[in-house]
């Protein structure tokens, strides 16, 4: 059997088996975390939230999943039909698609490449597409509006995510996510992560991960109060649910990625406690927390306001860190504590 595995047919088998295996992963946690979310938001406003469908209402977000793929898929007389129904599909696949080069733990990974950063930010760039291929094909002009807004949103909130990970790029001097982790790691447990080093970043990078994601209070592009839920608006059945899942799973991978850039991945937050892939998900699950209750306890920006942070605050900071970064690296100070080529590089 072994044998087997080393064949051109036998690598085929592993890696199905592995990309099974992730997308496995990625679709049960997303019917619990939109459980998840929604339970928090209940929290803070005091009421029990989904607890009929199953034990404690586990099982509510299956239903709901199921009520989506069995309902009829209508699609307006005006659209374009092809890119109507491609516009779901694009925003998902490529969700899923960037999971290929995200580590669970050391060695974990379906595609261990050396540009893992790249691959990442590339594929999380083309997710606008679908959302504008979905607001054009409706032949309307809210969900064309909610289209554009979302466009502006995720290309000028990119830019502060690309120059904030420059930073942590600089201080590893690789772009592979198991050496971004391999640098963290220490005598020290939580206090060698990069969260410590690159401290006024993380808030950076976390806030524009909630704008990139249209979470709030940066969720402009589906305002019900202003555009009628934006460019989702002529969307029903399967094809809206594609594209909530695109986004919820577009959410956990902010998640992951705040966990291996800053949190030390599956790295223990206490030396001599083993690591794995366990602490992944306790610090995937802990963000996620966060992300749910900043939904529940701020209000939602104004569009103005919105683009003033992202162009006015967020990238002229994360310039000057990229520049700060640059010099703390190459003097080496505080020990070389922006700059560990010899462990991430």
């Amino acid at each position: 059997m072994a044998d087997f595995f080393t064949t051109p047919l036998g690598i085929a088998v592993l890696i199905v088996a592995q990309c099974l295996a992730v997308v496995s992963f990625v679709m049960i946690a997303l019917l619990f975390l939109v459980y998840a979310d929604r339970k928090v938001w209940a929290a803070v406003q005091m009421r029990r939230g989904p607890n009929v469908v199953g034990v404690f209402g586990l099982l509510q977000a299956v239903a709901d999943a199921l009520k989506y793929v069995l309902k009829e898929v209508v699609v307006p007389a005006g659209a374009d039909k092809p890119v109507f129904i491609l516009a779901p599909l694009t925003s998902f696949v490529l969700a899923v698609l960037a999971w290929a080069v995200i580590p669970f733990n050391d060695g974990w990974v379906v595609s261990d490449i050396n540009v893992a950063i790249l691959f990442v930010f590339a594929v999380s760039s083309l997710e606008v597409y679908g959302v504008i291929m979905g607001g054009w094909a409706s032949n309307s002009k809210y969900p064309f509006l909610g289209s554009l807004r979302s466009a502006a949103q995720m290309i000028s909130y990119e830019v502060s995510i690309g120059l904030i990970i420059v930073g942590v790029i600089i201080s590893t001097g690789s772009m592979n996510f198991g050496a971004i982790v391999a640098a963290q790691d220490g005598d020290y447990g939580l206090f060698n992560w990069y969260w410590l080093p690159h401290l006024p970043m993380v808030f950076l990078f976390f806030i524009s991960a909630l704008a990139e994601t249209n979470r709030p209070p940066f969720d402009l592009p589906e305002a019900e109060s202003e555009l009628v839920a934006g460019y989702q608006v002529e969307y029903s059945s399967t094809p809206f649910l594609l594209f909530m899942a695109g986004e919820y799973i577009a959410i956990l991978l902010m998640c992951a990625l705040t966990s291996l850039l800053f949190f030390g991945g599956w790295l223990s937050p206490i030396p001599g406690l083993p690591d794995g892939v366990g602490w992944m998900l306790a610090k995937m699950l802990f963000f996620f927390f966060i992300f749910a209750l900043v939904k529940a306890v701020t209000p939602r920006y104004r569009y103005d306001q919105l683009m003033r942070i992202g162009w006015k605050v967020f990238l002229p900071l994360s310039l000057a860190w990229v520049v700060i970064v640059s010099f703390l690296a190459k003097f080496e100070v505080l020990g070389g504590a922006w700059a560990r080529w010899a462990v991430g590089g």
